[in-house]
């Protein structure tokens, strides 16, 4: 019987075992959630996504008198009833009519098309842009606060204190109501800014303490050694420990920029055209809720899980050096 367990125990720990058993597992979840949604009687237009992503434009040249269409080297001359001329490049263009017909104010003499991002890529760029934007202000208000509260002095440290005790202690969304109402009002700030602020301030508060415990992580000796080289306060802060505390702390700063990226959906709510609003603007005009939020979560699994190999091959790569 012992002999059976430990044969079943190893079968199960084999990697090609454990692979086959999770795709059946994912398959089986994405059966029963089929069933359960054809159940509802929903109608699927997964074919409407793609023009979401990019579309085709139609630009047109238009009439802007009643008169005689003539088409001569890659030109059309519109001789309007009052005689005038009127002239147009049309090279790289479709005409919709032949040369001498007779044609009215606004008719369509010709038109082009432009491929052109559409509202899930442009608002998957201001996601990135907002988010990107944010956390390098929330890593420069972090590292200050994380200098602040270790800086030995009673009134920095709990300046840093009070701000990392306030902003972790109140929900994200009810900052951003009172940055974008209050704050942004008074100093006449975009709601763009405002949202980035938000998310900067924020994030700035667990960055500082995330900081402060790597840097008090390096040994003193490190200091130590430092000072007896004759570095200043500033050299080894920037030279020494900084480069050490940041590779024990990667993994946790990949960590908070995810989390900032789920995060920054928040900002739709003030009217920002990120990729949730596209969401709900798209949900709106089709009503079709399954499809659109299934494609919105997939574009932010795709950035965060970027993001996750990128910061696992930094850290890997840190690990060799020994720091930045």
């Amino acid at each position: 019987m012992a002999k059976k367990s430990t044969m079943r125990s190893s079968i199960l720990k084999k990697k090609s075992i454990g692979i086959a058993l999770t795709i059946l597992f994912y398959l089986f979840l994405a059966f029963f959630l089929y069933q359960a949604a054809s159940k509802i009687n929903y109608n699927w237009k997964w074919d409407m996504i793609p023009k979401y992503f990019v579309y085709e434009k139609k630009i047109p040249i238009t009439s802007p008198c009643d008169g005689k269409l003539s088409i001569k080297d890659n030109k059309a001359i519109i001789i309007c009833e009052d005689k005038s001329k009127k002239e147009f490049n049309i090279n790289g263009y479709k005409l919709e009519f032949k040369n001498g017909d007779y044609i009215y104010q606004d008719d369509e003499i010709a038109y082009k098309t432009k491929i052109e991002p559409g509202p899930f890529l442009l608002g998957l760029w201001i996601t990135i842009k907002i988010s990107f934007i944010s956390m390098f202000f929330a890593f420069i208000i972090g590292l200050i606060i994380a200098i602040l509260r270790l800086s030995g002095i009673p009134a920095l440290n709990y300046i840093g204190s009070v701000y990392v005790t306030v902003i972790r202690g109140t929900p994200l969304l009810v900052q951003l109501f009172i940055f974008y109402f209050i704050i942004a009002t008074i100093f006449n700030m975009p709601r763009f800014w405002a949202g980035v602020m938000s998310l900067s301030i924020f994030y700035g508060a667990y960055i500082a303490e995330i900081l402060r415990g790597a840097i008090q992580s390096i040994d003193k000796g490190q200091h130590e050694a430092a000072k007896s080289l004759g570095f200043n306060a500033f050299q080894r802060m920037w030279y020494i420990i900084l480069p050490q505390a940041l590779r024990k702390a990667l993994p946790a700063l990949v960590g908070e920029l995810i989390s900032l990226i789920k995060d920054s959906s928040l900002v739709s709510i003030i009217s920002i055209t990120d990729l949730t609003k596209v969401g709900r603007e798209i949900v709106a005009n089709t009503f079709s809720p399954f499809e659109t939020w299934l494609t919105v979560a997939a574009l932010y699994l795709m950035l965060t899980s970027i993001l996750s190999f990128i910061g696992h091959k930094l850290e890997k790569r840190m690990k060799l050096k020994g720091g930045f």
